[in-house]
């Protein structure tokens, strides 16, 4: 609990066997009243990882649904748990738990109910190990949907983040993609309903275990993310109209 509100970490986990447990180590208890992790179909141990630390909140699919179809399960799952603070931490070890405290002070002090963990603030990212061609697809993107969102951010591809519950009631996530390219619809979702957004520092950890999209499903997802941003624009500018920028209320 942080101020009589209620703090959910939630992990979308893929073949996340051998990351679970350190991650899981870091998780700074009791700031953190519950965990929830959703099993995208692994092909590994992480269900019986997850048992074997106590996590009480597991979700099984029994089909691939995609990086996206998994979070909407998750962010489903917090808000029917009661959640107020909601973050989300890849169970890969590639972000640090250790930054969740920060998080939830500057969701639950009220300063800003959306925060990101970039990468790209300071010169950390390429000395983390981020491989040279995503730095510089990161670079380009990011000044595409800063020119075309009409917002500034340092990077909109980081996968650590957290919510106010209001902002999880509020947008239609579960309009979005169930591929990768969730993340960036959620933020242009949240920047369009004019949610403001926080960023904070986070060091990169590149290395066998994490996580990682090859390059095929990296060009898919930069057009993607282009293809958000367009109608993005076209939203704003009243010229077209897209269900996902939809109000649940």
């Amino acid at each position: 609990m942080y101020k009589d509100k209620k703090v959910v970490v939630v992990l979308p986990a893929y073949n996340a066997a051998l990351t679970l447990e350190k991650t899981f180590a870091e998780i700074p208890f009791p700031l953190v009243d519950e965990v929830i992790l959703c099993d995208d179909a692994s092909k590994d141990e992480t269900v019986r990882t997850a048992k074997k630390l106590g996590i009480k909140h597991i979700i099984q699919h029994s089909d691939n649904r995609g990086y996206g179809g998994n979070q909407k399960s998750l962010y489903n799952k917090a808000l029917e748990l009661g959640a107020d603070i909601v973050i989300m931490l890849h169970p890969d070890y590639q972000y640090t738990p250790k930054l969740i405290p920060s998080f939830v002070n500057i969701i639950g002090e009220e300063l800003y109910p959306v925060v990101l963990g970039s990468r790209i603030l300071g010169k950390g990212a390429l000395k983390g190990g981020m491989p040279l061609y995503k730095y510089i697809a990161n670079r380009f993107l990011t000044l595409f949907q800063n020119l075309l969102i009409n917002y500034k951010l340092s990077e909109y591809h980081t996968g650590y983040r957290a919510f106010d519950s209001k902002v999880l009631r509020a947008i239609n996530f579960n309009e979005n993609s169930d591929d990768f390219v969730f993340d960036n619809e959620m933020l242009s979702q949240i920047i369009y309903a004019g949610f403001d957004i926080a960023e904070v520092t986070c060091p990169t950890k590149y290395f066998d275990e994490a996580s990682s999209i090859n390059l095929t499903r990296s060009i898919r997802y930069g057009l993607g993310v282009m293809r958000v941003s367009v109608c993005h624009l076209l939203q704003r500018l009243k010229l077209a109209k897209f269900k996902m920028y939809e109000s649940k209320n």
